[in-house]
């Protein structure tokens, strides 16, 4: 019996889990997506792009309302300095029927999004990414290496009270050369409504 149980520790400990989702240091790939205006949406189609802030967000979680004027202020800020906001909304629709995709056309309209507000149909790209929240930020460089995991800033409810930009602070590094301060963060927000759950 004792060497049953030996038998069965060195088994578990030989079987790694299945790895979900990028870390910091991975190079992510890349993805093709329809975006709010019916095109279709890459990372490569930005030739001058320095980086990436790659946010999987949606309509209806009241986080992502509350970062909704940030993610817009976060696209202001950088796109011009090459590092532009690509937002993605991989929520089941069936589940989350304010996800639908008419109603993210609707949405980016009346906000006036000047970024890719892109569908994952399949949630493979939320899947291969590793997303689990809206709002969860990744930050890419220009090569697709992650350089930062998770919340957009340290305080979800108020933008006024906020003490720490961990996007900002990361993208202000990667354009400096620098590796953030601060890479990886709890992305705080509701879960992605998954297929079949």
């Amino acid at each position: 019996m004792k060497v049953l149980s030996i038998l069965l520790m060195l088994l578990m400990a030989t079987v790694s889990p299945v790895k979900q989702g990028f870390e910091v240091g991975d190079t992510a790939t890349d993805f093709k997506l329809k975006n709010v205006d019916g095109k279709m949406i890459s990372l490569a189609d930005y030739k001058e792009a320095k980086g990436f802030i790659v946010i999987f967000d949606c309509n209806t979680c009241p986080y992502s309302k509350a970062y909704n004027q940030r993610i817009i202020n976060l696209n202001e800020k950088y796109a011009s300095k090459g590092v532009p906001v690509i937002s993605i909304n991989a929520n089941d629709p069936s589940s989350s029927s304010g996800d639908s995709f008419d109603e993210m056309v609707r949405i980016a309209k009346k906000k006036g999004y000047k970024f890719p507000y892109l569908v994952d149909e399949t949630q493979q790209v939320a899947k291969a990414f590793g997303a689990t929240n809206t709002p969860h930020v990744f930050v890419l460089s220009k090569d697709l290496k992650v350089v930062y995991i998770g919340a957009i800033d340290d305080n979800s409810r108020k933008a006024d009270a906020v003490t720490k930009r961990y996007v900002e602070d990361a993208v202000d590094a990667l354009l400096e050369g620098k590796t953030p301060a601060v890479t990886k963060t709890k992305a705080i927000g509701c879960g992605i409504k998954w297929k079949n759950s």
